[in-house]
């Protein structure tokens, strides 16, 4: 079959450069009175659905760069740049307007109840329904859990029970702490799946099938990396647009705080999240277990020591704790998450039991 010339695949570019050019030009203007539900509505689907289509293809890139090196590097290639632009669309909007102190705090919870109830609930149901059981390396995935369930509570769950600091926060000296420890714990953890144990991140029975055949027609390394960058840019810019209409739903209209950082989660992990959808429908669980649970030690590994390092620079209050609702619901996420993956076969029972607690996360960003 004749395949569409490169360019003709890039038309999310334009849409997203000439929505770029007319939102730095006459934003100011557009944003400025946004008391008309219909216009709010307007603004805010226009910069969303834009973002997001802009997402997507910069993730397809990221991704062609990916399957060129293959498995583990593949995956880590595409959570960094998730991670990266997640951390980007966090400044962006926590630095514009208003701003809000908690919104890095609310994304990364958001990103962690999306992947390990949402994401990992789809996933395990929809290849539970298609193939009853599913396998995957269950080292790699003990792996990935040993690090986000310190990680995950030291920083959202521990802030929220110091009182070195007033609120929930860390002191400097905590906060330090805490980026170098994050740090160090993803570097060891890339260690052990890129070079020391690569065999955990990959399935016993795997080929390298779909590679070959994505890589024939992925044209080159070069060309996806300056796509990427093309995409990146405009985004950011974006992102900063789309923090006024957030910033107004939530200051002027009551809407709950969480529901930012529920939207940025939303627009980082739409691609990501497909991808490994996509992956547990065809049989391949290992690459939806690498994609999910590398995208949340991703989130809580690098994100907080950027987020805490923005915070340094700019002197501004990093509001990391949660509240004791959200607590309750990490801490069970976590408990959940360890006994799903202390089996080596999956079934629809597990998956419908994380979609469960998902569905609680949304419940109670609404009605706390």
């Amino acid at each position: 079959m004749k395949q569409k010339p490169a360019l003709v695949k890039e038309w999310p570019l334009l849409a997203t450069i000439v929505t770029t050019v007319l939102f730095v030009v006459f934003g100011k203007r557009w944003l400025a009175d946004l008391s008309d539900p219909v216009w709010f509505g307007l603004m805010l689907a226009w910069l969303f659905g834009v973002i997001l289509t802009s997402t997507f293809a910069l993730v397809r890139h990221a991704d062609a760069i990916a399957l060129k090196l293959g498995e583990p590097y593949g995956t880590l290639v595409l959570t960094l740049a998730v991670t990266g632009l997640e951390v980007m669309m966090i400044a962006a909007v926590m630095y514009t307007g208003s701003g809000t102190p908690s919104l890095a705090r609310d994304t990364m919870f958001a990103v962690v109840m999306i992947v390990l109830n949402g994401l990992v609930g789809v996933c395990l149901l929809a290849g539970g329904l298609r193939y009853h059981e599913q396998t995957y390396n269950l080292y790699g995935a003990n792996a990935f859990l040993a690090v986000i369930v310190p990680i995950a509570v030291l920083g959202l769950v521990l802030p929220s029970f110091t009182a070195s600091s007033p609120g929930p926060t860390y002191s400097s000296f905590q906060a330090t702490f805490l980026i170098v420890m994050s740090i160090g714990l993803y570097v060891i953890f890339l260690a052990i799946q890129t070079l020391r144990h690569r065999e955990y991140f990959v399935a016993p029975n795997d080929t390298d099938a779909e590679q070959d055949a994505h890589a024939e027609q992925s044209g080159s390394t070069v060309f996806h990396s300056v796509m990427l960058i093309a995409y990146l840019l405009p985004i950011v810019i974006l992102a900063k647009q789309m923090a006024v209409p957030i910033d107004y739903g939530i200051r002027v209209l009551g809407a709950p705080t969480a529901l930012g950082g529920f939207l940025v989660a939303v627009l980082v992990l739409s691609p990501e999240s497909l991808a490994a959808i996509r992956a547990a429908l065809a049989n391949r669980l290992q690459r939806s277990i690498n994609l999910a649970l590398g995208s949340a030690l991703a989130t809580i590994s690098l994100t907080i020591p950027a987020i805490l390092t923005i915070g340094f620079l700019t002197g501004k209050s990093i509001v990391l704790g949660l509240d004791p609702a959200d607590i309750i619901l990490l801490l069970l996420t976590l408990v959940v998450s360890i006994i799903t993956f202390a089996l080596d076969r999956t079934n629809v029972l597990l998956g419908a039991v994380h979609l469960l607690l998902f569905l609680a996360y949304l419940m109670l960003i609404f009605d706390k």
